[in-house]
C-alpha cells in the first residue's frame, strides 16, 4: 500500500485538495435543504418527491460505499478519486439543468454513485500517504473536521445562493469546488493501491448494495407513510434477510469486502455507532414538510420526518 514518493513529500497539499473534494460530498448532503420551495414552485414537486431529491442521494452513497471502497484499493485510488470527481461534476450540471422532478431525482442519485466513490477514496489515499502515525492521526483528524464543516455550513451556502440566485445555483456551486479538487488533485496526490488485492467479492458487493438499499429505502419511506405501511414492512424484511446473508458470507470469506472481525475493537464499533446516531439525528432534522404551508416550508432543527 506504497505511494510515490512525491506524493508523500506534498502530503499536506494533497490533503488539502482531498479536503476541498470531501467538503463538496457533505456540503450537498444539507446545501439543498432551503433550494426545496423554490424547486417546489418551479417543477410542482410534492412533499413525497422533494424527499426523495433530498435522499436519492444518500441511497447511492448507502448502497455504494462498501463495494467502491474496495474497487478503489483494487484498481488504484488516484485514479479512482479522479473518475468520482468528473462523475460529481458532469451530473451536479445535470442537477442544475434539471426540467423536471423525475430528472433531478436522477441526476441526485447519480451525484451520490460520485460521492460514493470519492468519500472511500479520501480516506485510503489518506491513510496510505501519512505514513507516520501521529501525522496520520492529525490528518485523520482533519478530514473528519472538514466533513463536519460542508454539513454544517451547507444551510448558510444554501440561503446565501437563494438570496441571489436561482434553486440551479446550488449545483453550479459544485463544479468549480470539484474542478479544483480534480486539477490540484491530479498534479499533488500520489497514487496507491493495495499491495495484494483480494478476489472481488462479488457476491459480498451485490449483496451489501441490495441490503443497505431495501434498509435506507425502508427508513425514508417509513418517514412518509408509517412504519406500519406494508411496502415499508416488506423493504425492512428485505434488509434484514439481505444484510443478514451479506454478514453470514463475510464470516466465511476468505476474500471479505469487509472484514468483519474489525468490529472486535471497541474503538472502531463505538465510533460508527455514535456517528450513525450523529447522523440519524441530524439528517432527519434537516427536513421537515408542513401541510399548513403553500407549497412547502423547510426548517431547521424542528423534528424529524
Amino acid at each position: 500500500m506504497k505511494v510515490t514518493d512525491k506524493g508523500y513529500r506534498n502530503r499536506w497539499i494533497a490533503l488539502a485538495f482531498m479536503g476541498v473534494s470531501l467538503l463538496i460530498i457533505s456540503l450537498d448532503n444539507t446545501v439543498l435543504n432551503l433550494a426545496l420551495p423554490s424547486i417546489a414552485n418551479d417543477l410542482g414537486s410534492s412533499a413525497s418527491q422533494l424527499q426523495w431529491i433530498v435522499d436519492a442521494y444518500v441511497l447511492s452513497i448507502a448502497g455504494l460505499l462498501l463495494t467502491m471502497g474496495y474497487l478503489g484499493d483494487r484498481l488504484g485510488r488516484k485514479p479512482t478519486l479522479m473518475v468520482g470527481l468528473v462523475f460529481f461534476v458532469l451530473f451536479s450540471l445535470g442537477a442544475a439543468l434539471s426540467i423536471s422532478t423525475g430528472m433531478l431525482i436522477a441526476m441526485r442519485a447519480m451525484m451520490g454513485i460520485g460521492a460514493a466513490i470519492i468519500l472511500p477514496a479520501t480516506l485510503s489515499i489518506l491513510t496510505a500517504t501519512f505514513r507516520e502515525p501521529r501525522e496520520r492521526a492529525q490528518a485523520i483528524a482533519l478530514w473528519a473536521a472538514v466533513f463536519a464543516l460542508g454539513m454544517g455550513i451547507g444551510p448558510l451556502v444554501g440561503g446565501w445562493l437563494l438570496d441571489s440566485f436561482h434553486w440551479s445555483s446550488v449545483f453550479y456551486i459544485n463544479i468549480p469546488v470539484a474542478l479544483i479538487g480534480l486539477i490540484g488533485g491530479y498534479y499533488y496526490i500520489g497514487n496507491s493501491k493495495t499491495d495484494k488485492p483480494r478476489k472481488l467479492d462479488l457476491p459480498g458487493a451485490l449483496l451489501s448494495i441490495a441490503g443497505f438499499f431495501a434498509l435506507v429505502y425502508a427508513i425514508i419511506q417509513a418517514g412518509m407513510d408509517g412504519w406500519a405501511a406494508p411496502h415499508v414492512l416488506y423493504a425492512f424484511g428485505a434488509a434484514v434477510v439481505l444484510l443478514g446473508s451479506f454478514i453470514i458470507l463475510e464470516l466465511k470469506s476468505k476474500n471479505a469486502m469487509l472484514p468483519l472481525h474489525f468490529f472486535k475493537n471497541m474503538s472502531f464499533t463505538g465510533a460508527n455507532v455514535a456517528l450513525t446516531l450523529v447522523s440519524f439525528g441530524l439528517m432527519g432534522a434537516f427536513f421537515s414538510w408542513d401541510n399548513s404551508c403553500n407549497p412547502c416550508r423547510v426548517t431547521l432543527l424542528l423534528r424529524p420526518v
